[in-house]
């Protein structure tokens, strides 16, 4: 391309672009909107809106157990995780090795699982209810998410066959690796422990 074909692009793109700024009287930046989407509805938002804490605040009634949650797990989890939790293509939720130590920062090969890593029983159903499963988000039912998180934790040897997960049970389940992390107790500012 010549120099002046060059040029001639060039203005005719600045041409092409610069109405658009006089016309909308806009500041230069991003636009205020997008004009994509919709503002969120109040029961969408209420239904995201969801804290669960360690100590089980925020869970809802219902419950399950991990034969129920077998069932589930095959019908919405499997395509992802494996039939069994460990085989994927997408994050392996089970296994407990290496059972000694926490050797994690010093080895990167070791895979992190509910087994080995999670330190409370209770993000697991947070988790689970905020993102999963990964093409439908927010679609299952508290019981589905406790007999889920019942099946997750039996196939990582951390509760009984028989054992019901609820809002009063699940917090008491004390995972592996509980001890494993720091509380970040700061106040605020720059404090490090």
């Amino acid at each position: 391309m010549t120099r002046a074909a060059m040029l001639r692009t060039a203005l005719v793109a600045v041409a092409a672009v610069a109405p658009i700024h006089v016309r909308r009287n806009e500041p230069p930046g991003p636009p205020a909107r997008y004009g994509l989407g919709r503002p969120a509805t109040a029961e969408e938002v209420r239904s995201w809106d969801v804290s669960v804490m360690p100590n089980g605040n925020g869970l809802p009634t219902g419950g399950g157990t991990a034969v129920q949650g077998a069932a589930i797990f095959r019908q919405t989890c499997a395509r992802c995780h494996g039939p069994t939790g460990v085989e994927g293509p997408f994050d392996r939720l089970v296994g407990r090795e290496p059972r000694q130590g926490f050797p994690f920062g010093r080895d990167a090969s070791l895979v992190r699982t509910i087994g080995n890593y999670w330190p409370y029983s209770t993000t697991v159903y947070d988790y689970i209810h905020r993102a999963m499963p990964y093409d439908a988000p927010g679609s299952l039912k508290p019981n589905e998410i406790y007999s889920l998180v019942a099946f997750l934790l039996r196939r990582n040897e951390i509760i009984a066959d028989t054992a019901v997960m609820n809002a009063r049970t699940l917090p008491g389940v004390r995972m592996p690796a509980r001890d494993r992390f720091v509380l970040d107790n700061r106040h605020g500012g720059r404090e490090i422990r």
